[in-house]
């Protein structure tokens, strides 16, 4: 287990310095930069553009330098800790992020703690009870959830909440909280703010863990082990969550991967149609906007948290389950 988890230590340097020169080439490959298509927008406003100030900003910013040069001296920011500086925001990126990051991070541990609270117990009953009269109605909710577009729920949701239960409309809290300290009050505002975009982005996550769940179980209760348990009378509660559950965990360990990357980007679609002031809004700001530091230093922070989370859930995975093994080759 030491020697795996050294090993992919080490592997995880020559991946992220891969990503890193892939991000940033990818964020350069449209034509022009921040600073034309500042000048676009001034010129298609009526503006005066000066040519002296563009240039010294040009060569502020580091613009006028080539790609490598470019990519090596934000790449040399990013091993320092320094994720650049926002061309939109005029500020360091640091701080553009660190606002919107703890607002997603509350978001997308919620809908996640929504989404297992929701899909472990159906998705075991609908296993246990296959083929009966709610497993058909699970299904078909389930389906459901996974054929409604996020951002339609979350605009009929947002009607409803609005016009029955007296919830502002978007946001995370209420007007009145915005730029204050944070009090009971807000901390109120923003769990009763929080319940739509939880539901909006939880439901179809929650359908598709309830299909996954409720399929493995169902491929485990048939193994033979399960049936010599019984056999042995071993009680069914205890037989279930003792092996067949256990084993059917496997998906949701390795979800690891990509949860901790969620937690900080949240659902970025939902966030505009909801206007939410998360990360994700943000970053698909910055690249239309072609901030390549922003969009290219929280795109890295994500790449690393995908990375870490990868490698935490391939050791959860043999921890949980035993067949796994981290060493190739057969043992005799």
């Amino acid at each position: 287990m030491i020697q795996f988890t050294l090993r992919r230590c080490l592997l995880m340097i020559p991946t992220l310095l891969a990503i890193s020169f892939v991000t940033f080439g990818i964020i350069k490959l449209p034509p022009g930069d921040f600073l034309e298509t500042m000048i676009a927008e001034m010129q298609s406003q009526g503006e005066s553009v000066d040519p002296a100030r563009i240039a010294f900003l040009r060569q502020q910013y580091g613009l006028d330098k080539p790609f490598l040069e470019q990519y090596l001296t934000w790449l040399w920011g990013l091993c320092h800790g320094d994720l650049g500086w926002s061309f939109e925001y005029n500020r360091p990126v640091s701080e553009v992020v660190g606002e919107r990051l703890t607002l997603s991070a509350v978001l997308s541990l919620a809908t996640i703690l929504f989404t297992w609270c929701v899909a472990f117990p159906i998705g075991i009953y609908s296993a246990v009870r296959r083929y009966g009269f709610w497993d058909h109605v699970l299904t078909f909710v389930g389906f459901l959830g996974l054929a409604m577009p996020n951002f339609l729920l979350a605009l009929i949701l947002l009607y409803l909440t609005n016009r029955y239960l007296g919830i502002s409309v978007g946001g995370l809290m209420d007007p009145e909280y915005l730029d204050q300290p944070w009090s009971w009050g807000k901390i109120r505002s923003v769990a009763e703010h929080l319940i739509v975009p939880v539901v909006v982005i939880g439901t179809a996550g929650t359908a598709a863990q309830i299909r996954r769940l409720r399929a493995n179980l169902l491929d485990e209760l048939n193994r033979p082990y399960v049936v010599t348990a019984r056999a042995k009378g071993l009680p069914p509660g205890r037989a279930l969550l003792k092996y067949p559950l256990r084993m059917s965990l496997n998906p949701f360990i390795a979800d690891i991967g990509s949860l901790l990357p969620q937690i900080a980007s949240g659902a970025a679609i939902v966030s505009v149609v909801m206007s939410l002031p998360t990360t994700g809004p943000m970053l698909l700001s910055a690249l239309q906007a072609q901030d390549m530091y922003l969009a290219g230093s929280f795109l890295m922070f994500l790449a690393v948290l995908t990375v870490i989370g990868v490698l935490v859930s391939d050791i959860a995975l043999a921890a949980l389950d035993p067949r796994i093994r981290l060493t190739g080759g057969a043992t005799r």
